[in-house]
């Protein structure tokens, strides 16, 4: 079964993904998020942002599927919405840790 299919749907959802996520601040934020469960607070403090910065690109990250959030108590965690989206970031971080192979053209 083929995952890719020409459907013009598919293709603009998928470029609103990479255009998300071509955002650095919210690259970061969502690189955060990949290990374990963590607060906007959290987030903000280790990335130096605002909590409303943070929060604001969240709710774009949580519209577009790419985080999920849980409250606990008062205070709301996020993290990756799912292992596809986990797995395509690690393959990426380990894809540009790759030394060249010195074939580029």
């Amino acid at each position: 079964m083929a995952i890719y299919s020409d459907n013009d749907a598919s293709v603009a959802e998928l470029a609103d993904l990479f255009h998300l996520l071509g955002d650095q601040t919210r690259l970061r934020i969502v690189l955060a998020c990949l290990e374990q469960p963590i607060a906007v607070s959290d987030i903000a403090a280790a990335l130096q942002l605002s909590s409303s910065l943070v929060s604001h690109h969240l709710r774009l990250l949580r519209g577009a599927r790419i985080v999920k959030s849980e409250r606990q108590g008062k205070q709301v965690f996020y993290s990756t919405a799912d292992a596809h989206i986990s797995g395509v970031l690690r393959d990426m971080l380990e894809h540009i840790a790759e030394p060249s192979n010195g074939n580029e053209q």
